[in-house]
């Protein structure tokens, strides 16, 4: 039997690529990622999600990682659809790993009704969604561990050029690189997500 985890990484960031990661193990596998220290990404520092990812890759039977651009997350924003974007995006995750049942991180504070739309959306109605997945299965973990190492590897390629932080929010560094932007710019970066209420906040003041 094969068994898969889903999760995301980037969700509540300003700037870079929401990230969708799948890994699918046997299911007598699942012993030895526990035994590997896999856990939560973000009960780990960057050098041990480093770490672990080549072990994760290496070990696991398939692996998955789907990256939403700003442009498209921007459009599911403001039509209020962000959830079922990710939910569009976990069954693509699933079909293209085939397991027999999934475990995935909801985002929707509805957990049943999250799974049931993947479930729907992916054609496999063996999907479970929890709130903190990653918190509660191994396998979820190992997938946060694979959104969050190609999330970081994203926003460190953009860093390369830009002074941006962390790229949330709460980075006062990425909120005035965004505010500089609208400033001196006519046209915000594409890697800026221009629906994020910190963009309306800052014109605001401006």
């Amino acid at each position: 039997m094969q068994v898969c985890g889903v999760d995301d990484a980037g969700r509540g960031s300003l700037l870079g690529p929401l990230v969708i990661a799948g890994v699918s193990v046997k299911k007598e596998k699942i012993r030895k990622l526990k035994s590997m220290g896999i856990r939560d990404s973000k009960k780990l520092t960057p050098i041990q999600r480093e770490k672990l990812y080549k072990k994760i890759i290496k070990f696991v039977d398939n692996y998955y990682v789907a990256k939403i651009n700003p442009y498209t997350i921007d459009k599911s924003v403001f039509k209020h659809d962000l959830n079922n974007l990710e939910a569009k995006y976990m069954a693509k995750v699933i079909s293209k790993l085939k397991p027999h049942i999934s475990y995935v991180d909801s985002c929707d504070v509805n957990p049943s009704r999250f799974g049931k739309k993947i479930s729907k959306l992916a054609r496999n109605d063996r999907v479970k969604s929890y709130h903190h997945a990653d918190n509660r299965f191994v396998i979820v973990s190992a997938a946060s561990i694979i959104a969050k190492v190609n999330r970081d590897r994203a926003i460190k390629k953009i860093q390369k050029k830009y002074d941006i932080g962390s790229g949330y929010p709460s980075d006062t560094k990425t909120v005035e690189f965004v505010k500089n932007c609208l400033l001196t710019r006519n046209e915000m970066p594409i890697f800026v997500r221009s629906s994020w209420k910190t963009i309306q906040t800052i014109l605001n003041k401006i």
